[in-house]
């Protein structure tokens, strides 16, 4: 590493001469090799974007440039080169390095980007923002690995290319998203206009023929119809971006030119860029979707696919029997077809298989047309990318009471991945939809129960949340509303999904200390009748409810509005929850210690409901 270890900072990297650059990229990928396989992380996006990212970091100054990455997770390589080489053996750990662009860890990072398809947007954003203000900056999106397939980026496109304002879009297409060939004719014309003698051409023609502007005028307007005559339609030039491309995206002095070129523009361009996701090792070139996002391995050996039986993979297998049984039910994703467990579905269903690509609106719409004639939709998606479907869910779902299933992934906190992904807003917002039946599941057989219910006996639409990950101790099947699994009168412990596990652990400690508590268990999270919560809170007079989303619009505010509906004076309430909803990156275990949603937090929490705190103090003093 011997080139790589004097880079410190963008201004290190300018340094480095061409002949060197080569060298520089293969220690870079081997650096990114032997790190992300033992922290775990987006890996192979990272191998496939080394080149280009150098060449960007080197055509622009990433301190004062606003360079934006979409998704964000092919960003290694830009920390790795503006000063964070040593902050990778904490990448995604609690405490260390994000897995995504984040302002607050470095200048250079000018954008939080941890969903799909934004960049573009943020770009344009801030280039009107440059110009109201009369700054002098340059602006740089990356997109790409799927991006493209979301409407928000056609959207920014549309308006950007009729801005004028000067910005620079690449499209890093490593064939996850859109297509590598635009045509025999243009990749002749693209590999011409990305040489160094064509972009010195430019300049002189532009200083010279241009400032005669009838002759330049009449040139252009030749020129223009010589590329529409023999180049394929381009939706970017017709949306008013120049495209240039396709060019090589590990050519890393080709990317260069190119770059300076389209930046000197001083118009919007899109530079369409051909990249091979996981370039570098072999493992990642030959299936990338497997080593996009990876935990910790050997990088001698590489992922030992096994398959991991884990609440998606229990979802998968449930839609397949669904699907067996019924020849009306049919599965939507967005672009999510590994993570949420579909892949055996989409082999055993082709034809009843839909992934729409990141397009979460469109999926929530297309699910309701579907249901409104006659078929059983049900739609696969991440509790955070549900988010975006948002007016998708009342508008198109909830008001015609269309039955659509949604099957909510990763609900409550997911890890590694931090506060763009963490699913912790979905009871919120789900709960504020009309007619909409939520059901949380706290382990496989309640999952399958659950869904097979909403899928087969349900109406209207209905969500069934699950997390990622593995089921724990709590493996009875009980889908009641309400469930009372522990009994005692010192106070009420109220909670739902895996999070009950935790709630039980903690009633075993409390009995400990001679503490009994009633632990109920809910099943439905909407708005419906508590009769078991409110004959407990009779008894017990105290309510302790322990839940991993944020605090607005949670369970715990509801039960307490139904309390006040039944005239049931509490003599204490504390509701255990995540706040805001803000959440770092780190362990889920070490996440659920920091806000007090382990074991130990809610026994602690309840000692000091009942006083039992200071009176142990005392005890410890005497």
């Amino acid at each position: 590493m011997k080139k790589l270890d004097k880079i410190n900072s963008p201004v290190d990297l300018k340094k480095v001469s061409a002949a060197e650059i080569p060298d520089l990229c293969d220690e870079i990928r081997r650096f990114l090799i032997n790190n992300v396989s033992k922290t775990g992380g987006h890996f192979a996006s990272n191998l496939g974007a080394v080149e280009l990212t150098v060449a960007i970091d080197r055509v622009y100054d990433p301190e004062i440039d606003r360079i934006i990455f979409d998704v964000g997770h092919q960003a290694y390589v830009h920390k790795l080169l503006t000063g964070r080489r040593d902050d990778f053996s904490g990448l995604r750990q609690y405490r260390g390095m994000s897995g995504f662009p984040k302002p607050s860890e470095s200048r250079c990072d000018a954008f939080i980007t941890g969903h799909a398809s934004t960049s573009i947007s943020a770009a344009l954003g801030m280039a009107r923002a440059r110009t109201l203000c009369g700054e002098d900056y340059h602006i740089c999106a990356v997109i790409g690995d799927g991006s493209m397939t979301g409407g928000l980026a056609y959207e920014a496109i549309a308006d950007a290319g009729q801005s004028g304002e000067p910005m620079v879009v690449i499209l890093n297409d490593n064939a996850m998203s859109i297509s590598q060939s635009v045509g025999g004719t243009a990749n002749m014309l693209s590999h011409m206009r990305t040489r160094p003698a064509y972009f010195a051409f430019k300049r002189f023609y532009h200083r010279t023929v241009g400032r005669v502007r009838p002759v330049y005028l009449a040139l252009h307007r030749v020129k223009e119809w010589l590329k529409s005559y023999l180049l394929p339609e381009n939706l970017f030039s017709d949306m008013g971006f120049y495209y240039l491309g396709p060019i090589n995206g590990h050519d890393e002095q080709s990317l260069e030119q190119a770059l300076r070129y389209a930046r000197d523009m001083n118009r919007p361009v899109l530079l369409h860029v051909l990249t091979l996701k996981g370039k570098g090792y072999a493992f990642a070139e030959q299936q990338p979707e497997l080593y996009h996002g990876v935990s910790a391995f050997d990088p001698a050996v590489g992922i030992q696919d096994g398959e991991k039986r884990d609440f998606s993979a229990v979802f998968g297998e449930t839609m397949c029997r669904l699907a067996e049984e019924n020849n009306r039910v049919v599965a939507i994703t967005a672009a999510m077809l590994e993570g949420t467990g579909l892949k055996h579905y989409s082999e055993q269903h082709p034809k009843r298989f839909f992934d729409v690509g990141i397009c979460e609106e469109h999926a929530v719409t297309m699910a309701s047309g579907m249901a409104a004639q006659g078929l059983k939709p049900v739609l696969a998606v991440y509790s955070s990318f549900l988010q975006r479907g948002y007016d998708m869910l009342i508008h198109d779902v909830s008001l015609s009471k269309q039955h659509v299933v949604f099957g909510v992934d990763r609900a409550g906190l997911v890890g590694a991945d931090g506060e763009t992904h963490h699913g912790v807003f979905d009871v919120s917002f789900l709960r504020s939809v009309p007619y909409m039946k939520i059901l949380s599941p706290a382990n496989f057989a309640e999952l399958q129960a659950m869904l097979r219910s909403a899928v087969l006996e349900m109406d209207g639409p209905v969500a069934v949340r699950y997390p990622r990950g593995v089921e724990g101790e709590y493996t009875q099947c009980n889908t009641d509303d309400e469930v009372l699994l522990y009994s005692g009168d010192a106070l009420t412990i109220v909670s739902y999904g895996v999070m009950i596990n935790e709630a039980l652990a903690a009633a075993r400690v409390l009995e400990e200390h001679g503490i009994c508590c009633d632990v109920i268990k809910l099943s439905r999270l909407d708005n419906i009748p508590l009769p078991v919560v409110t004959e407990s809170l009779r008894k017990t007079g105290r309510l302790l409810v322990a839940e991993e989303v944020c605090s607005a619009g949670c369970i715990g505010e509801h039960i307490l509005t139904v309390c006040q509906a039944e005239k049931i004076e509490l003599k204490d309430a504390v509701l255990l929850n995540l706040g805001e909803g803000i959440v770092p990156h780190g362990k889920v275990e070490e996440l659920r210690a920091l806000y007090a949603l382990d074991s130990d937090g809610i026994a602690y929490a309840a000692m000091s409901i009942l006083g039992k705190v200071e009176q142990q103090m005392n005890e410890a003093k005497e």
